[in-house]
């Protein structure tokens, strides 16, 4: 590419792309800072309500320190307009919900990295090269004789390797090494929001391009209607589609994400990972469900796209659209000529009344019920009372667990000994709460500890009605203080 490409092609990227808007904005360190703290974890998604109200409660404490006179929805249409978010319809209720864009991820991504530089230059990193080259290589020889050496090479290697660990000879990665490998790997990972929200974008753009393919779609180019009428999944079979549908298959597997999990679980536990941070002891415990989740809602998207593209060909939506594609054509070829003659603002002599009612499908008409408007009898004054503030609280423990005194009776047991499992919480704490605070620690410890498939422990509690109760469950291990 010559130097003038090059210059041309960054400047319209400049002027287009939505991260180098974003990163070019003079408030970036709001709408970073802001959209990474509700927004930045791996799938999140949030209605709008719940959003403008967390928001604007962080503004007002940030207009202590810059100029923010408008709201938190005013803010979020704006990031809307110009690509930092997208806005999709609310799954099984009314409502919206907003997530951050592929474009917006890659921004705070590089604000990130700019903030916290990885190292350039990592044995692990420069191991995982030359063995991503070699297996590059060795894949796509196609002489024989040169893949059998190869093969029996490794086949040697692991062979010694086998015979010095049967003599006892075991080498163990030391800390240093160990932490680079583990930091690689969590580096690769910071990257999956932003890819998963990258996969999503192009199969929007794919369903958009085969819509306007139908729609301009001749008589000598009707090979995509004729796949759509023959069943063909369009956007499944497309490269990006096979791309995808092999990692969700890979992901899916029941034995290759348990042996994953397990994986991850084993490294957690090496001596290295207790000089990991939190965070990032978290983001590798939860990596397995995250690839899951994520891996379930671009499915979703990808599902829903090619349904809705079969449905658009065969309701003849299409036709409908080409009709009034070319009606707007011929009032553009005509109102050419006639503006070299007429102005726009001249009187045509006639009127058109245009309809202020809003069209909406029959559905939502709802029929009218007086017993609906019937506020019963009056409300008579209530004598005064005195307020017991025991009661009060007995009456909000019963209607939401009561995280604060499970946390504090966890973190009591830790200080005694640890590891600690929720069988032994409920041994030397009773359940207050009964079911609710079982459920409490069960929830707490798949957050904040370990949750070990392969041992189970029988919980034992008495509920609020003082009946003994048990349950037998996956071991759920508190290793650490919860903070």
């Amino acid at each position: 590419m010559s130097t003038v490409s090059k210059a041309l092609a960054i400047q319209r990227m400049v002027a287009h792309d939505a991260t180098m808007r974003m990163l070019r904005a003079d408030s970036i360190p709001i709408i970073a800072s802001l959209l990474a703290a509700h927004l930045g974890r791996p799938g999140a998604r949030m209605a709008t309500d719940e959003l403008f109200e967390r928001m604007d409660a962080d503004l007002e404490l940030l207009r202590d320190h810059f100029d923010l006179p408008r709201t938190a929805r005013a803010y979020c249409d704006d990031w809307r307009g110009a690509g930092f978010l997208q806005r999709r319809p609310a799954s099984g209720a009314r409502g919206e919900t907003l997530e951050l864009s592929s474009e917006a991820f890659q921004a705070i991504r590089v604000l990130d990295q700019l903030e916290e530089p990885a190292s350039t230059v990592t044995q692990s990193r420069l191991l995982s090269l030359a063995q991503a080259i070699k297996s590059l290589a060795v894949d796509t020889d196609p002489d024989a004789e040169r893949r059998l050496a190869a093969l029996r090479a490794e086949r040697d290697r692991i062979d010694a390797e086998i015979e010095r660990v049967q003599h006892g000879e075991v080498s163990v990665l030391d800390e240093r090494t160990a932490l680079e490998r583990a930091t690689d790997i969590l580096l690769q990972v910071r990257d999956l929001p932003a890819d998963f929200a990258g996969v999503r974008a192009r199969f929007e753009t794919l369903n958009h391009d085969l819509r306007e393919r139908i729609l301009h779609a001749d008589e000598d180019d009707r090979h995509v209607l004729d796949d759509v009428f023959r069943g063909v999944d369009l956007i499944e079979s497309s490269d990006e589609g096979q791309t995808f549908s092999g990692f969700a298959t890979l992901i899916r597997d029941p034995e290759r994400s348990s042996a994953l999990e397990g994986d991850l679980a084993a490294v957690l536990e090496r001596s290295f990972a207790a000089t990991m941070s939190t965070d990032d002891r978290r983001t590798m415990r939860s990596l397995v469900r995250d690839l899951k989740s994520n891996s379930r809602d671009v499915h979703l998207v990808l599902t829903e796209f090619a349904r809705g593209l079969r449905r658009y060909v065969y309701s003849q939506d299409f036709q409908r659209d080409r009709a009034l594609r070319d009606s707007l054509q011929q009032a553009l070829a005509a109102a050419g000529p006639a503006a070299r003659s007429v102005r726009p603002t001249a009187d045509l002599g006639r009127e058109l009344e245009l309809s202020s009612l809003r069209l909406s499908t029959v559905g939502e008409l709802v029929l009218h019920d007086p017993a609906d408007y019937d506020t019963g009898d009056a409300l008579a004054d209530a004598a005064e009372s005195q307020l017991d503030l025991e009661a009060l609280r007995a009456i909000a423990r019963e209607g939401e667990i009561d995280f604060a005194e499970l946390i504090d009776n966890v973190n009591a047991e830790l200080a005694v000994t640890s590891p600690v499992s929720v069988g032994d919480v409920l041994r030397r704490r009773p359940a207050t709460q009964g079911l609710g605070s079982v459920v409490g620690l069960l929830s707490l410890a798949s957050t904040y500890g370990h949750v070990d498939g392969r041992e189970v422990e029988q919980l034992i509690w008495r509920g609020v009605d003082d009946i003994e109760r048990r349950a037998v469950v996956s071991q759920h291990l508190f290793q650490e203080a919860i903070v």
